[in-house]
């Protein structure tokens, strides 16, 4: 079939390059406008006991779950002329929509409550409301209140904070970043590609075949989007990895094609050889990458799903260029594949002396190779202590829901969420809401639940409709609002903890044995939190499994062994491992908090970790098909002895050892223009998946791969009989001998 295709962009290039324009032109318009389609949340489902209590107090009692939250700072105080006139501006502008409901704030509470909506020092005092809407709505709306509702200077200042304005801020902030990382990534990676390959020309083919699949990736967004919920999350990420995968396709084909060329074949053997095995490489590797975010696909959140939509058809559309429109532009390129050469004008610059090109055998990763593989088992046993070492913070991990902490400081709804943290007695963004449905008593009734609710350590008040309680002590009249004889009542148990906190997971948990009057439902960020985190983890271990099946299976058809495909799951496992012990170390406990700007809260974002595992997996794996495709042709040309594996190893890395280095390097750049982002979970991300790219690239494929394949030599290639007939069969790997040679083979390194 690759044969066919590249049969074809050979004989109509232009035809295949127009129609590709043409495909990038519809897509850049159609997914120009993604992120207003897309949805913040999605990090919960709507079985889960604290969405379930949400939605019963938006449904019966609404504005009860206050979701966005003002502050009034004026410089004569809250209760000054100019701040109550700025006020009740501000309260009769979010009274004209007809989505805000709930409105209290410090000038009209009850003065019972008015304390609590003002500032320890006396500066400024709050608003409240409830924004009413989906995921989707929610920040839209949140934003068209911001637009008319903050003062950013002047004498009274309004700034807006809570839930919603806090997604109406990501949005924005990962809109804006998206073209940052792009506008840093893609020069960036030119200029490398041109390094790499000496040429202008040569590295100018896969940034257009990068650029075909950020295009693609916009228009696949947003068709998706009319399907189904789509996480804003996935604008970054899905656009990152379709980039970093079309540019490291291309660096595969346009590597292999430079020296198909070199030894002697026409442009046209020289395309149609390369798409046969570097093209085979790129389809296999795009299978495993797929593959591996299908396991998210399990998980009920859309947050995952999303992921798991997007991605699979980035990956594919990445592929799909580099098979398809790439042997076109390589045949119109022809011969001048070379053209621009930097080299020579370079070393002249530098007075180097010009370069020569050296045998496989003479090249640096060869002589690494050899000399790791004199000394396997102490190599093998010094890297995976190192990998564990690094690794070992990861089983310290705590996992909290995402935040205004999240956002940099100086964003108005990350101001709030610090002001009401530290400048109230009680986070009223992070009480916890405990819902009655069924209870059909009186107020009196519900004054023993209240009282001991509010004897739980690092409660600073209960409010419910019997009365306010501090410390087991009745301090105000109650809210009869907060109760129905049709609908039951509900209470607020405000909180001096930081809810995602092991201390706050606690207090949940006792909050949640005092018995209640009849069932009870909690929600808050801490029941969120917990909740989701519980949801999630259930479904690990299946995703897990589901992506160590499917990388085995592929992995066979690919190698038609059973061992390296084993190897390969555990040298990933331990690349990834100390990935995440390094994130634990820098986001979760802060040791380069300042360097890189962003707040740690203690915990990581549970979302993160499983979107990492599945994008590093299939990136990791992607240089292993790479590296075992040339490994194994070695393999098949030489001696089937002890001595014949350490060649073929040997050879097979320094074959490709400068190629798929070059290639991690320029995809760790794209998710470190990721890294950029004013969003500590995406600059998690990126970074998480720039080290484990990085360090596969270098400590996996340069050190332990090589000791382990020496260590078991022959045996490397071992399958059951049944097993190998099977692959015998399909014939599903590179340099197989039913694909006809195109070319000379070249005895010598080249990129």
């Amino acid at each position: 079939m690759l044969t066919r295709i590249a049969r074809t962009a050979v004989g109509r290039p232009r035809l295949v390059i127009a129609v590709a324009l043409l495909l990038m032109i519809l897509c850049g318009a159609i997914g120009a406008t993604v992120h207003s389609h897309m949805k913040s949340g999605g990090f919960v489902t709507s079985d889960l006991d604290s969405v379930r209590a949400n939605r019963y107090l938006s449904e019966h009692f609404p504005g009860s779950e206050p979701n966005y939250i003002l502050t009034v700072d004026a410089a004569d105080g809250p209760d000054s002329p100019a701040a109550r006139d700025a006020a009740e501006r501000t309260i009769a502008g979010l009274r004209e929509h007809s989505y805000v409901a709930g409105v209290q704030s410090y000038w009209t509470a009850d003065p019972t409550l008015k304390q609590a909506l003002r500032s320890k020092d006396g500066e400024l005092a709050l608003i409240m409301a409830s924004i009413d809407g989906d995921d989707a709505e929610l920040p839209i709306r949140a934003a068209e209140l911001n637009e008319q509702l903050q003062v950013d200077s002047g004498p009274v200042t309004v700034k807006a904070g809570g839930l919603a304005a806090t997604f109406a801020d990501m949005n924005a902030e990962i809109s804006k970043d998206l073209i940052i990382a792009e506008a840093i990534a893609i020069p960036i990676t030119g200029l490398l590609l041109a390094l790499v390959f000496g040429s202008l020309m040569a590295a100018a083919l896969p940034v257009a075949i990068g650029l075909f699949a950020i295009a693609a990736s916009l228009g696949i967004l947003r068709v998706l989007t009319a399907l189904t919920d789509v996480s804003i999350f996935a604008l970054n990420m899905t656009t990152a990895l379709g980039l970093a995968l079309a540019i490291d396709y291309s660096l595969f084909i346009v590597s292999r094609y430079r020296e198909e060329l070199a030894g002697g074949a026409t442009p046209e053997a020289a395309v149609l050889r390369s798409v046969q095995t570097a093209g085979r490489t790129v389809v296999y590797s795009a299978l495993v990458v797929a593959l591996s975010l299908s396991a998210l696909l399990v998980f009920p959140q859309y947050f995952f799903k999303s992921f798991a939509y997007a991605g699979i058809a980035v990956v594919a559309a990445a592929a799909a260029a580099a098979v398809i429109v790439l042997p076109a532009m390589l045949i119109l390129v022809g011969h001048r594949i070379d053209a621009g050469d930097l080299r020579g004008p370079l070393r002249k610059l530098f007075r180097l002396s010009p370069a020569v090109e050296r045998p496989p055998r003479q090249t640096f990763w060869y002589g690494l190779v050899i000399a790791v593989m004199k000394r396997p088992m102490s190599i093998a046993l010094a890297t995976t202590a190192f990998l564990l070492l690094l690794g070992a913070p990861f089983l310290g991990v705590q996992f909290g829901y995402p935040d205004d902490r999240s956002l940099p400081t100086d964003v108005a709804s990350r101001e709030v969420g610090d002001i009401l943290r530290t400048e109230f007695d009680a986070d009223l963004a992070s009480s916890a809401t405990i819902v009655l449905p069924e209870f059909r008593g009186t107020a009196a009734e519900l004054d023993p639940y209240a009282r001991e609710l509010s004897k739980v350590p690092d409660v600073p008040a209960v409010l419910s409709s019997a009365a306010i309680y501090r410390n087991g002590l009745r301090v105000a009249a109650g809210i009869p609002a907060m109760s129905s004889a049709q609908h039951g009542a509900y209470l607020s148990v405000a909180t001096s903890l930081d809810p995602y906190s092991d201390a706050g997971g606690a207090q949940l948990d006792t909050l949640r044995a005092i018995p209640a009057p009849t069932d009870a439902l909690i929600t808050g960020p801490a029941a969120l939190n917990q909740d989701s985190v519980t949801a999630i983890t259930g479904k690990l271990p299946l995703a897990g499994a589901l992506i160590a099946l499917t990388t085995l299976v592929v992995l066979f058809l690919f190698t038609g062994s059973v061992v390296l495909p084993i190897k390969a799951l555990i040298l990933n496992m331990l690349s990834l491992a100390a990935t995440f012990g390094a994130m634990v170390w820098i986001f979760q406990e802060g040791h380069l908090s300042e360097l890189l700007g962003f707040t740690a809260t203690g915990t990581l974002n549970l979302a993160m970790p499983i979107l990492m595992f599945s994008l590093a997996f299939g990136a990791s794996m992607d240089y292993e098909v790479f590296l075992l495709s040339r490994i194994r042709e070695e393999w098949l040309a030489g001696p089937k002895t002890t001595q014949g594996n350490t060649e073929a190893v040997a050879m097979g890395v320094a074959r490709t050892g400068r190629i798929f280095t070059a290639a991690a390097l320029l995809m760790s750049i794209v998710f470190l223009g990721v890294a950029t982002s004013g969003v500590a979970m995406m600059k998690l991300f990126g970074l998480g998946c720039a080290l484990a790219v990085i360090s596969d690239a270098t400590v996996i494929r340069g050190l332990l791969a090589p000791a382990l394949m020496r260590m078991m030599g022959t045996w490397n290639w071992w399958a059951p009989k049944p097993l190998a007939l099977l692959h015998n069969k399909f014939g599903l790997h590179e340099g197989d001998d039913s694909v006809p040679d195109a070319s000379k083979r070249l005895d010598s390194a080249s990129v």
